[in-house]
């Protein structure tokens, strides 16, 4: 049997950010697992700022066939003004116009870091939201990772409680999903 093959999509591109802090120790865990993990850096798409008047750009047909090659997908998002960065939605906008094959036959999860202590969890629901409106089949367990500056150690693994814990359940519970 190979290695389950998981995308990490980030919805930060800044450099020091607590999400791609929060994708590294995710991606940590997966490949503890087993699980081939794959960054789907959205920086390095170059994708226009959605318009559908323009021709489909090959940025979107590139990253549209990374995340279909993979078994499974992880968001991890910043809350900007209690929503998702637009970023990410115009990933996610680009992309469900070219093809759905990423979003349907892949297993996704959410997760989310925050400096404060609310981890996300207006930005979660709207991703959430999203995924599903695009149909996706997306993990029950979310991984809000509220005081950043405390939930992770020296190594940039995530040690705070319940996050901790609910980055377990999530892997698993794609794991699992993604083998059947």
């Amino acid at each position: 049997m190979t290695a389950p093959k998981i995308a990490f999509l980030c919805g930060s591109i800044r450099e020091g950010s607590i999400n791609q802090r929060l994708q590294r120790a995710l991606i940590s865990r997966f490949e503890k697992a087993g699980a081939e993990c794959f960054v789907a850096d959205l920086g390095k798409y170059d994708l226009p700022l959605y318009n559908g008047d323009l021709d489909m750009p090959e940025a979107v047909k590139t990253l549209c066939k990374d995340l279909a090659v993979c078994d499974g997908v992880v968001v991890i998002s910043p809350e900007y003004n209690g929503g998702l960065p637009p970023l990410l939605k115009n990933a996610i906008d680009w992309t469900s116009t070219h093809d759905t094959t990423h979003f349907k036959e892949n297993y996704w999860g959410i997760a989310s870091c925050t400096p404060g202590p609310m981890s996300g969890i207006m930005c979660m629901r709207q991703v959430n939201y999203i995924l599903m409106r695009v149909g996706c089949h997306v993990s029950p367990f979310q991984v809000g990772v509220g005081n950043a500056s405390v939930a992770f150690d020296g190594d940039d693994e995530l040690i705070a409680e319940p996050s901790s814990s609910l980055a377990d359940k999530m892997m698993k519970d794609m794991l699992a999903n993604i083998s059947k």
